[in-house]
């Protein structure tokens, strides 16, 4: 199943995707500008290999909810984000904040 539905932060649409696949499940929030994902996420592939795309993303561990993604530290982010002010550490909805 896959499921789609925007959602607000501090007055700002984003689209969260979930997606259940056998024995795990994919979480994304994204807008135009970036996004934030769970653990099947690669930040390095990201970044080197695909370095010239300029992707803005962040990526958190152990979520299975768009909630707990939204309220989770971020484990990594790729070098786009963090020259938007986005860093490890940084709670997901605040990163995606920074991607307005």
């Amino acid at each position: 199943m896959i499921d789609l539905s925007p959602i607000a932060i501090n007055g700002h649409t984003f689209l969260a995707v979930t997606v259940l696949l056998p024995k795990t499940t994919l979480l994304t929030v994204s807008n135009d500008k970036g996004y934030i994902m769970c653990g099947a996420l690669d930040v390095g592939l990201l970044n080197e290999k695909l370095k010239d795309r300029k992707i803005i993303a962040g990526r958190a561990v152990g979520v299975r909810t768009i909630d707990q993604l939204l309220n989770a530290p971020l484990e990594s982010v790729t070098l786009e984000a963090e020259e938007l002010g986005i860093h490890q550490g940084m709670i997901g909805k605040d990163a995606l904040l920074k991607m307005v």
